[in-house]
Protein backbone atom coordinates (compact mmCIF):
# COMPACT_ATOMS: atom_id res chain seq x y z
CA UNK A 1 0.00 0.00 0.00
CA UNK A 2 1.45 3.48 -0.85
CA UNK A 3 0.87 6.45 1.06
CA UNK A 4 -1.25 9.11 -0.62
CA UNK A 5 0.46 11.92 -2.89
CA UNK A 6 0.96 15.45 -1.01
CA UNK A 7 0.19 18.29 -2.92
CA UNK A 8 3.39 20.14 -4.43
CA UNK A 9 2.00 23.47 -3.50
CA UNK A 10 1.45 23.01 0.65
CA UNK A 11 -1.70 21.62 2.51
CA UNK A 12 -5.22 21.79 1.53
CA UNK A 13 -8.64 21.48 2.63
CA UNK A 14 -10.31 23.44 5.65
CA UNK A 15 -8.13 25.01 7.94
CA UNK A 16 -4.66 25.21 5.38
CA UNK A 17 -4.09 28.75 5.85
CA UNK A 18 -4.64 28.62 9.82
CA UNK A 19 -1.84 28.68 11.68
CA UNK A 20 -0.35 25.39 12.98
CA UNK A 21 -1.66 23.18 15.75
CA UNK A 22 1.63 22.84 17.04
CA UNK A 23 2.60 25.33 20.15
CA UNK A 24 5.94 26.92 18.23
CA UNK A 25 8.33 28.35 20.95
CA UNK A 26 11.56 28.46 22.58
CA UNK A 27 12.94 25.23 22.87
CA UNK A 28 13.68 23.42 26.31
CA UNK A 29 16.94 21.27 26.68
CA UNK A 30 16.34 18.36 29.11
CA UNK A 31 18.91 18.00 31.46
CA UNK A 32 20.45 14.40 31.31
CA UNK A 33 23.73 14.22 33.53
CA UNK A 34 23.39 13.85 37.66
CA UNK A 35 25.71 16.68 38.41
CA UNK A 36 23.32 18.94 36.32
CA UNK A 37 20.39 17.90 38.86
CA UNK A 38 22.57 18.21 41.65
CA UNK A 39 24.18 21.77 41.16
CA UNK A 40 20.36 23.06 40.66
CA UNK A 41 19.45 21.31 43.96
CA UNK A 42 21.86 23.52 45.64
CA UNK A 43 20.47 26.60 44.11
CA UNK A 44 17.53 28.70 44.23
CA UNK A 45 14.27 26.53 45.48
CA UNK A 46 10.63 27.55 45.30
CA UNK A 47 7.71 24.92 46.85
CA UNK A 48 4.47 25.12 45.57
CA UNK A 49 1.52 23.13 46.31
CA UNK A 50 1.63 20.89 42.85
CA UNK A 51 5.63 20.66 42.54
CA UNK A 52 8.93 22.35 43.59
CA UNK A 53 11.19 24.23 41.36
CA UNK A 54 14.86 24.36 41.65
CA UNK A 55 16.66 26.85 39.09
CA UNK A 56 19.80 27.98 38.95
CA UNK A 57 21.60 30.58 36.33
CA UNK A 58 24.67 28.62 34.25
CA UNK A 59 28.06 30.03 34.10
CA UNK A 60 29.16 31.65 31.20
CA UNK A 61 31.49 28.87 30.59
CA UNK A 62 28.90 25.84 30.75
CA UNK A 63 26.26 24.91 28.28
CA UNK A 64 25.03 27.44 25.71
CA UNK A 65 23.66 30.55 27.26
CA UNK A 66 20.71 30.77 25.05
CA UNK A 67 19.55 27.61 25.44
CA UNK A 68 17.08 27.00 28.83
CA UNK A 69 17.38 23.47 29.93
CA UNK A 70 14.74 22.01 32.47
CA UNK A 71 14.98 18.15 34.17
CA UNK A 72 12.14 16.34 35.91
CA UNK A 73 12.58 14.64 39.22
CA UNK A 74 9.72 11.94 41.16
CA UNK A 75 11.09 9.77 43.28
CA UNK A 76 9.42 6.58 44.76
CA UNK A 77 7.55 8.65 47.50
CA UNK A 78 5.04 9.75 44.90
CA UNK A 79 3.87 5.93 44.01
CA UNK A 80 4.29 3.29 41.46
CA UNK A 81 5.60 3.47 38.24
CA UNK A 82 2.46 4.24 36.48
CA UNK A 83 2.18 7.04 39.00
CA UNK A 84 5.15 8.67 38.69
CA UNK A 85 5.38 8.62 35.08
CA UNK A 86 1.94 10.22 35.13
CA UNK A 87 3.63 13.20 37.46
CA UNK A 88 5.92 13.36 35.04
CA UNK A 89 3.91 14.00 32.30
CA UNK A 90 1.92 16.40 33.95
CA UNK A 91 5.26 18.41 34.62
CA UNK A 92 6.57 17.83 31.30
CA UNK A 93 3.67 19.71 29.85
CA UNK A 94 3.68 22.46 32.01
CA UNK A 95 7.23 23.46 31.18
CA UNK A 96 6.57 22.75 27.46
CA UNK A 97 3.83 25.69 28.37
CA UNK A 98 5.17 27.82 30.57
CA UNK A 99 8.71 27.61 30.72
CA UNK A 100 9.10 28.37 26.77
CA UNK A 101 7.37 31.87 27.33
CA UNK A 102 8.56 32.76 31.04
CA UNK A 103 12.31 30.86 31.58
CA UNK A 104 15.38 32.93 31.21
CA UNK A 105 17.79 31.70 28.49
CA UNK A 106 20.82 30.58 30.63
CA UNK A 107 19.66 28.70 33.42
CA UNK A 108 18.55 25.74 34.52
CA UNK A 109 15.25 24.33 35.86
CA UNK A 110 14.29 21.22 37.71
CA UNK A 111 10.71 20.33 38.58
CA UNK A 112 10.62 17.79 41.26
CA UNK A 113 7.18 15.66 41.85
CA UNK A 114 5.22 16.13 45.47
CA UNK A 115 3.27 13.08 46.75
CA UNK A 116 -0.41 12.85 46.61
CA UNK A 117 -0.66 16.55 44.63
CA UNK A 118 1.46 16.79 41.07
CA UNK A 119 -0.44 13.98 39.69
CA UNK A 120 -4.33 14.66 41.24
CA UNK A 121 -3.64 19.01 41.45
CA UNK A 122 -5.67 20.42 38.95
CA UNK A 123 -3.80 21.14 35.64
CA UNK A 124 -5.00 25.34 35.64
CA UNK A 125 -3.80 25.06 39.31
CA UNK A 126 -0.23 23.83 38.34
CA UNK A 127 0.41 26.15 35.40
CA UNK A 128 -0.25 28.76 37.56
CA UNK A 129 1.84 27.37 40.34
CA UNK A 130 4.71 27.51 37.96
CA UNK A 131 3.80 31.03 36.80
CA UNK A 132 4.41 32.25 40.46
CA UNK A 133 7.02 30.13 41.59
CA UNK A 134 9.32 31.74 38.17
CA UNK A 135 8.45 35.15 39.05
CA UNK A 136 9.39 34.68 43.13
CA UNK A 137 13.03 32.65 41.72
CA UNK A 138 13.89 35.17 39.07
CA UNK A 139 12.99 38.56 41.53
CA UNK A 140 15.19 36.66 43.99
CA UNK A 141 17.85 35.78 41.64
CA UNK A 142 20.02 39.17 41.85
CA UNK A 143 22.68 37.98 38.70
CA UNK A 144 23.16 35.03 41.05
CA UNK A 145 25.64 32.54 38.82
CA UNK A 146 26.34 29.05 40.83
Amino acid sequence: MTPPATPAHGQTGPGAADAPAVFVCRPLFTLRKRADFLRAASALRQGTAGFMLQARQRAEAEAPADMIRVGFTCSKKLGNAVARNRAKRRLREIARLVLARKGLPGWDYVLVGRPNATATRDFTDLLADLDRALVQIHARRKDIVT
